[in-house]
């Protein structure tokens, strides 16, 4: 919990330290020294022990747990994503995470009858034993929620799973603490901004074996739900709608492009069966990366770190691509934005890709 809250170190970089240092502990106390060569002037000083023990304290005083990258709990289709979350705080059921599971996005100003369609296919995809997540959002997320109610829903929540947004389902969220379950990857007390929900909707999307859209408009993000899900290689599954209704020009351009048209739960379990008969198994321990230390008691190399950050820009570029373009080895340029990242310079990106901050 230490390394995760710490200050720009994202899951990907996580997941870096833990393979180059072998474990959280070692990576925590390379944590300073690594930033400081990346940029003389950063310091990024760890979460402390007392403030993560104070964080676990509060979730036990709520009723909630973490669930950890690895562990049994963990959804094993969201393990297997690049940048899958190495905690996630769980509010409810938790063993709910471990069957399969189905999400349903839509428009937050839905319609009567997109409403009652959400419903029906979270009630339909309930009975046949499948879970379904969706982001506790008003309109076509609600009806979701409600419609699998009784037979198993997670919310993954933009926020703290202890913060309600918005207001107006403050029952079904009191709802689905009791009888389903609710998903955040912030810590508690964490209020919803912009910047959380495209990351909050590629858990949604990671989680499930395949994604529902109902009723979105042309720059819905429900669309951002439904391109996380096709990067992840998940199924994205569009109800139809008419052409008259803007609230459908979303989901009418996820079937021009290839969505699977979808009418009923029986056009969704038909086209997942074999993955829900597969599910992938829970993932494998971080295996530590053999690595020489002399880098770590050389000078800072800010030449080269000036000509890798020359060759950077706001648009993600492949790590290979600058490994070529510098004639420098794969694991000089590893290292290199492992430093930037921590300084804040850099940002990483799903698919091995980085760009500056």
């Amino acid at each position: 919990m230490r390394l995760c809250r710490t200050e720009t170190i994202g899951p990907i970089t996580f997941y870096a330290m833990l393979r180059r240092f072998g474990s959280a502990r070692a990576a925590l106390n390379m944590v300073p020294q690594l930033a400081r060569r990346g940029e003389r002037s950063q310091t990024v000083t760890p979460v402390t022990r007392a403030a993560a023990e104070s964080e676990l304290a509060a979730l036990s005083r709520a009723g909630a747990r973490t669930i950890c990258w690895g562990e049994p709990l963990y959804p094993s289709a969201l393990a297997a994503i690049e940048d899958a979350p190495p905690i996630l705080t769980v509010l409810g059921r938790a063993e709910l995470l471990t069957r399969p599971i189905v999400a349903i996005v839509g428009a937050r100003n839905a319609s009567a009858i997109g409403r009652r369609i959400s419903r029906e296919l979270g009630a339909s995809l309930g009975e046949a034993g499948i879970v379904v997540v969706s982001g506790l959002a008003r309109g076509i997320d609600a009806a979701a929620h409600l419609g699998a109610l009784e037979t198993g829903s997670v919310a993954v929540v933009a926020g703290g799973v202890d913060v309600v947004y918005s207001e107006e389902n403050r029952g079904l969220h009191e709802a689905l603490a009791r009888q389903g379950a609710i998903l955040a990857e912030l810590p508690l007390g964490t209020e919803p901004q912009a910047r959380h929900f495209p990351r909050r909707n590629r858990i949604i999307s990671g989680m499930a074996f395949g994604v529902i859209v109902v009723e979105a408009a042309a720059r819905s993000g429900s669309l951002i739900t439904a391109r996380c899900a096709l990067e992840q290689g998940r199924d994205v599954f569009a109800v139809p709608g008419s052409p008259l209704d803007p609230r459908c020009r979303g989901c009418n351009d996820l079937l021009r492009r290839g969505a699977i048209l979808t009418e009923n739960a029986e056009d969704v379990l038909s086209q997942l069966a074999a993955q829900v008969r597969n599910a992938p198994p829970p993932p494998a321990r971080l295996v530590p990366i053999p690595a020489t230390t002399d880098w770590l008691r050389a000078e800072p190399t800010h030449p080269i770190a000036d000509e890798v950050l020359e060759k950077l820009g706001p648009t993600p570029v492949a790590v290979d691509e600058l490994v070529r373009q510098c004639h420098l080895s794969a694991a000089a340029v590893a290292t290199l934005l492992l430093e930037l990242e921590l300084a804040g310079r850099v940002e990483r990106h799903p698919g091995n890709l980085v760009s500056v901050r």
